[in-house]
């Protein structure tokens, strides 16, 4: 008898230890998001937006997201632009890793409206966002929708260097109102004329968890009409 309570004693331990490392968030870990943005004007009023995100639960390892988006812009004036666009993303929505698990997949489509303007030195943008969300787990699929704001300012430090910051809400239109918080800060710089590069701390709150990310971005933006004017001067 005290075999069999000694076994059963010691089986619960290891289940509860399996069980704990199975829903370990990785709230305590640093983790990275490796990012492209573009944003290539194809015509006086229009341009295209492309990006890519590679999302890690830790720094260099542990993947977490794969983000692919683009979009047609639609530039009312320099100070105000309007967005439809789609993007693709998967998933792994534990810290651990397990052999051949599934990885949830995301088709979304989103509206986008952003306002510029400046005060004194500092360049504010705000970005209003509705996305509507398709969400496939494996074995169920979902529609979800969600509205987001995010509020950027940006402030030049040099001709070269300059600081970035951002607070972005997601609010959900089903369920829970809350989504998620990101604040946002970062030091950029002007690589060229049309590029530049940032690096910083995203804080990402959820209801119940907090996570910390280092993010390195890189934003590339050449003017792309003459290339298409030269496509159809070849063609006539």
């Amino acid at each position: 008898m005290k075999r069999i309570s000694k076994r059963v004693t010691t089986l619960l331990v290891v289940l509860s230890t399996v069980i704990g490392n199975a829903q370990e968030t990785g709230e305590d870990k640093w983790g990275a998001w490796y990012m492209y943005f573009g944003t290539n004007k194809i015509a006086e009023r229009f341009s295209v937006h492309t990006e890519a995100q590679f999302r890690f639960y830790e720094t260099t390892s542990n993947f977490n997201q794969l983000l692919l988006r683009t979009g047609l812009n639609y530039h009312i004036n320099p100070n105000a632009i309007a967005t439809g666009g789609y993007g693709f993303i998967s998933t792994d929505g534990t810290f651990e890793e397990f052999p051949n698990e599934t990885n949830s997949k995301e088709h979304r489509i989103f509206e986008q409206f952003i306002l510029k303007n400046k005060v004194w030195e500092f360049l504010f943008e705000h970005r209003y966002r509705l996305e509507q969300r398709f969400l496939d787990f494996g074995e169920t699929t979902d529609t979800q929708h969600r509205a987001r704001y995010r509020i950027q300012m940006t402030f030049p430090l040099t001709d070269t260097f300059f600081l970035n910051f951002y607070d972005e809400l997601f609010i959900n239109l089903q369920d829970d109102l809350f989504g998620q918080n990101r604040l946002y800060g970062a030091v950029g710089a002007h690589i060229t004329e049309n590029s530049s590069i940032q690096v910083g701390y995203l804080r990402n709150q959820f209801a119940n968890a907090v996570y910390d990310r280092l993010q390195i971005g890189f934003f590339y933006n050449p003017d792309l009409r003459g290339l298409f004017k030269k496509q159809g001067v070849d063609g006539d």
